[in-house]
């Protein structure tokens, strides 16, 4: 019985006055490590279960009860129902609460699951990960250390059904390889990390990801803090990837409706450079989080949220679409089959730009380049906008890279960073993370040195 029909059977249970929503879930990965050319860590795994809500109407709006199980074994799936059944007795009533329901948007047609995963063998992905460790220990003399020479990969796949005519069905694989090596030169010891990332093994490549981590380490040597200043910095693609998904999370329409996004009430507005479009698009295969279907089984669709520096659009799931009097963007997330829907970005990307790096560099002439960003969490603020976050990375001197710098805090606000970008890369570097991300010069960035 494939797992579509299985959820489907579950359906069957349902009683007069409830709705039910099944998600079944099941997959195998992989995780290896490699220290010193063995194999330090391995762990192959096949995973599978359920995730139940049941909805109830009540006189006060509607009630939902939660409830999952790590198995996919009959009783246990029945357990779970129960359970929920159970759990939305208790549960706290809410006018705004529905399941989704189909709403004509034609699925898109994507193949986004390569089963090379399951077909190459263990032996090829441990030589992967020892051949990684091997490149970066022989990459430079300065490279003192390799930690985290991993391999990791995946195939996943999962329905959702409902009641109310939901009736979804994907995959997706992903393989992975990642390092970190530290450098040293006698002052001091410097990292960097690499990766390549594509949909199956055969899409790697261990000669990036080993370059990429040794460059990154090597010309961090020698890092001083800078003295204090004001000026242009240009943002790493990831560093950029993460920026995005910082203000992905401020364009949720669940954050809108509760206050909690700097972007609240400000539709229709320039909210950004004009050279600024941002989209959440997880149609294109290109996002390694790319889905046919979002997290309550609508169709996944490109949703334009900035054009041309404009707000345009928040992204909605079914219950704060409602709340805000709006339909879904198909834009619900969650968080595996113990979580609920949520809206949220899936694969977030900025239009890309028509200049490389090295022109950046060239038409910035000085300022700073920032390679990675600490403290993200707890430095920037979504609802305020303030941004404060520590920084690595070097200075820009003439328009070519020039020495590292460290211990240095750049701080402005998102509103401002926003309306200060002045240029726009064309380098797009596509991450296994919710926001791709390329070369990003704004202007006037407070810079907290010596």
């Amino acid at each position: 019985m494939t797992l579509l029909e299985q959820a489907t059977r579950i359906l069957e249970s349902a009683t007069p006055g409830e709705e039910i929503e099944v998600y079944l879930s099941s997959g195998v990965d992989t995780e290896i490590q490699a220290y010193q050319g063995e194999v330090e860590n391995l762990s192959t795994a096949s995973s599978s279960g359920v995730g139940i809500r049941v909805l109830r109407d009540s006189a006060g709006g509607a009630q939902v009860g939660v409830a999952w199980a790590g198995s996919l074994e009959l009783e246990a799936i029945y357990d779970a129902l129960r359970e929920a059944r159970d759990n939305a007795r208790f549960a706290t009533e809410d006018e705004y609460i529905a399941f989704a329901r189909p709403d004509g948007v034609t699925p898109a047609d994507l193949t986004l699951a390569d089963k090379s995963v399951l077909s190459t063998s263990l032996d090829e992905k441990i030589a992967m990960a020892i051949e990684l460790e091997r490149l970066v220990r022989s990459g430079d003399d300065r490279i003192r250390q390799v930690d985290s020479a991993n391999y990791s990969d995946y195939v996943a796949e999962a329905v959702i059904v409902s009641t109310t005519g939901i009736k979804a069905a994907y995959e997706r694989s992903g393989a992975y390889v990642s390092v970190e090596a530290i450098a040293t030169d006698g002052t001091g010891d410097q990292t960097g990390w690499g990766l390549s990332a594509g949909r199956s093994p055969g899409d790697l490549d261990i000669n990036v990801a080993a370059t990429d981590a040794v460059s990154r380490a090597t010309r961090m040597l020698g890092a001083l803090k800078p003295a204090s200043m004001r000026c242009t910095a240009v943002f790493d693609p990831r560093s950029t990837a993460t920026l995005l998904s910082i203000i992905g999370g401020a364009l949720s329409g669940e954050a809108v409706n509760y206050g909690r996004s700097f972007f609240a009430d400000r539709i229709g507005e320039d909210v950004a450079s004009s050279m600024f479009t941002l989209l959440d698009d997880p149609t294109d295969p290109r996002h390694f989080s790319a889905s046919v279907f979002d997290g309550e089984g609508l169709s996944c669709r490109r949703n334009v949220l900035i054009e041309d520096g404009r707000l345009r659009a928040f992204v909605y799931d079914t219950v704060s679409a409602r709340r805000a009097g709006t339909v879904s963007t198909g834009s619900a997330v969650r968080s595996g089959i113990a979580g609920s829907p949520s809206a949220g970005c899936r694969a977030l990307q900025l239009m890309a730009g028509d200049v490389n790096q090295a022109e950046i560099f060239r038409r910035v002439g000085n300022g700073i380049f920032v390679e990675s960003l600490t403290g993200v969490h707890s430095g920037v603020n979504p609802i305020s906008g303030d941004f404060s976050v520590g920084v690595t990375g070097l200075m820009i001197r003439d328009g070519e890279l020039a020495e590292p710098v460290r211990e240095i805090t750049v701080a402005s606000t998102l509103q401002r960073m926003l309306l200060d970008i002045v240029l726009v890369g064309n380098d797009v570097e596509w991450l296994p993370a919710s926001a791709a991300g390329q070369s990003l010069a704004i202007e006037g960035i407070t810079v907290s040195g010596s």
